[in-house]
């Protein structure tokens, strides 16, 4: 399937992940309609700083773009980096310059060679939407609210009825504005509205069976304010991270972004959640396994109240599961998976999932929509989804099976970062996984086993 053989693609939603799923789709298809209920202005602050648009009310908090996200943007929208640094993200090395605070101990810093990117959620995405703009067959619906699928029997592509019960191909939408109904066409449908992703209940209408899910609640509380700090604050840092642990599970966050502006977010699990005034956010930060956080931002006034957000459980969608899928409707980014924020994965596997796209919409014939979820979730999602609800299976009040291989692989990531604060090339070997440039099968290579236990030798003496 190539662009002059195919016609129309609609993206349901101007996510990230929407975004990225256009840029790829524009690539095989004549046309992309993107579909978002938002208005997608891009809107900013008294400062001049970029503000996140209504429909992403995470848009405040820290975000982060890990290494393989980058490198994927730059594949696909070529200069991406460096336009993102000339318009005034920051840039350091991902080990190098983070300061990262474990069990209150402070880690080494060592060069990765991992370029890493800070800047705000908004920042980020309206460069993103601009580069999806410029693209001649793309086409953005504002303020439209998807409101249904269309299908047809046997793969015809009439598209003029709904049938509920045995549709085999999705053939359009329907969707409202202004409380005004009208349908739109397609030969393929992206669902990428995020969590809160219709696509179950409306396959459930047409007869599907129910999709199941995972899910593990961590009711995950987080609140973020902003700061201007002087550039002796953090002379040669991008960010602190005091990571949570499971005998304190708070943590914060702070990182300088764009518009010479530092964010901080603050965290914690199980209910256990930040102050949404002034006065209490600094205690919470105080109260970390390490007050660098604090101690940075204590003397400087805040640019506005606390905002707050709740997360309250990692959420996957197993469509890979089902016995029988529709043609022509494929799902994307939270839509299928959302993980616990904390560990800023969202962004990039959301690019990782437009990879997959991309390659079954390349082809000769039709996407398969089995043969999609199955590669969406060997490629982008199984990996990230267990290194996510492994790490939060460690806070004691997070329900779930702790099994033997669980408890290993946790003790032998324990002993690594120990090992680290000895061979500093450990803790670049776990960055690179983190980052998800490295899957995490690359510590258990006989190398680093050996590192592993060759630093602890050292340490023990």
């Amino acid at each position: 399937m190539g662009i002059a053989d195919h016609n129309r693609a609609v993206v349901l939603g101007a996510s990230m992940a929407g975004l990225l799923a256009a840029r790829v789709l524009a690539d095989s298809y004549t046309e992309v309609l993107v579909v978002e209920r938002d208005g997608l202005e891009d809107l900013t602050g008294p400062d001049g700083s970029p503000e996140t648009r209504r429909g992403v009310p995470q848009g405040r908090h820290v975000h982060a773009l890990l290494a393989r996200g980058r490198h994927i943007l730059e594949e696909l929208f070529p200069g991406f980096t460096d336009e993102l640094v000339t318009a005034g993200a920051i840039t350091g090395d991902v080990t190098g310059n983070v300061r990262w605070i474990m069990d209150g101990h402070r880690m080494p810093k060592p060069h990765s060679d991992m370029l890493l990117l800070s800047m705000s959620r908004p920042f980020l995405e309206q460069r993103v939407r601009a580069r999806v703009r410029s693209l001649p067959n793309v086409r953005f619906l504002e303020r439209h609210d998807v409101t249904g699928l269309l299908t047809a029997e046997g793969g015809t592509e009439d598209g003029t009825e709904n049938s509920k019960a045995g549709g085999k191909a999705v053939v359009g939408v329907s969707v409202t504005e202004d409380g005004t109904a009208s349908t739109l066409s397609a030969d393929l449908v992206v669902d990428a509205g995020g969590r809160r992703s219709r696509t179950p209940a409306w396959l459930k209408e047409l007869g599907y069976a129910e999709v199941p899910e995972d899910q593990m609640a961590i009711s995950v509380g987080y609140a973020t304010q902003y700061y201007r700090l002087p550039d002796a604050v953090m002379p040669d840092e991008i960010s602190i991270d005091v990571v949570a642990s499971p005998e304190l599970p708070r943590g914060a966050i702070c990182a300088k972004i764009d518009g010479d502006r530092t964010v901080v977010t603050a965290y914690g699990y199980l209910g256990d959640y930040p102050p949404s005034t002034s006065a209490g956010f600094l205690d919470f930060l105080k109260s970390l396994s390490g007050t660098d956080i604090y101690d940075a931002v204590r003397d400087h006034r805040p640019l506005g109240d606390p905002v707050a957000y709740r997360f309250p459980a990692n959420l996957r969608r197993r469509y890979e599961r089902l016995p029988a899928l529709p043609d022509g409707l494929l799902v994307l980014g939270d839509a299928v998976c959302s993980f616990n924020p904390v560990y800023g994965q969202g962004m990039t596997v959301a690019a990782l999932g437009a990879t997959v796209l991309r390659d079954h919409v390349t082809g000769a014939q039709a996407p398969d929509p089995r043969a999609y979820f199955a590669d969406l979730a060997a490629r982008a999602v199984d990996d990230v989804w267990e290194m996510t609800t492994g790490a939060d299976l460690a806070f004691p009040g997070v329900e779930g099976d702790r099994t033997e291989e669980w408890q290993a692989e946790q003790g032998y990531v324990a002993d690594l970062l120990t090992a680290a604060t000895r061979d500093h090339s450990l803790l670049t070997a776990y960055a690179r996984v983190v980052f998800l440039v490295d899957p995490p099968s690359a510590l258990a290579a006989p190398e680093i086993q050996e590192a592993v236990r060759a630093a602890l030798a050292q340490t023990d003496r």
